[in-house]
């Protein structure tokens, strides 16, 4: 029988990792979906297996992870653009205009509908940071979406500390400033 990973280890293969990582991976979802409205139609499960499925890929192109904290980045990724994906689809089928902006830290407060549109220009945002600097993208996805540590983060990215916290500062600003235009004004 195959020794368990080291806390600091995982197994190469996205099959063999995953039973391992099994209620890690669902204390992620339940984090990325605490973030969601009351009701949301993904369950924890069906968002850890779902990201599995795209982790998995048809096989021909398993990713490869460096370790755990690598691993919990791409995982993390993944059930950001499930969500994000699932917002999309929300949002086509009640669009509506009038939509306002929102500080991140009120998106509890939000309506589904809100939220979902909000999520989607986080994305949008996101997509055109990593075009201009895409570690600064990487570090967000890290910090943000899997709630790594700055420690986690300079790891996962094979980066310093001291860079991880400046791309983290710098980031936040810079998306700040693309979701809310007119407070600079």
């Amino acid at each position: 029988m195959d020794a368990s990973p080291t806390p600091r280890e995982i197994p190469p293969d996205v099959a063999e990792a995953f039973p391992s990582l099994y209620e890690e991976l669902r204390q992620l979802a339940h984090r990325h979906l605490e973030r969601e409205a009351t009701g949301h139609t993904l369950s924890t499960t069906a968002l850890v297996h779902e990201a599995y499925l795209r982790l998995k890929g048809d096989g021909t192109g398993d990713v490869a992870f460096n370790d755990r904290v690598h691993f919990f980045a791409i995982a993390a990724r993944s059930m950001r653009h499930i969500l994000v994906d699932h917002a999309r689809r929300q949002r086509a089928v009640r669009r509506g205009d009038g939509a306002r902006r929102v500080p991140l830290e009120a998106v509890a407060g939000l309506a589904s509908d809100e939220r979902a549109g909000l999520l989607v220009a986080l994305d949008e945002a996101l997509e055109r940071l990593a075009a201009l600097d895409p570690r600064q993208a990487r570090v967000v996805e890290c910090r943000f979406f899997a709630g790594l540590t700055e420690e986690e983060t300079a790891d996962a990215l094979g980066i310093g500390l001291r860079t991880a916290k400046r791309d983290w500062a710098k980031a936040r600003s810079w998306l700040y400033q693309q979701l809310y235009p007119e407070a600079d004004g």
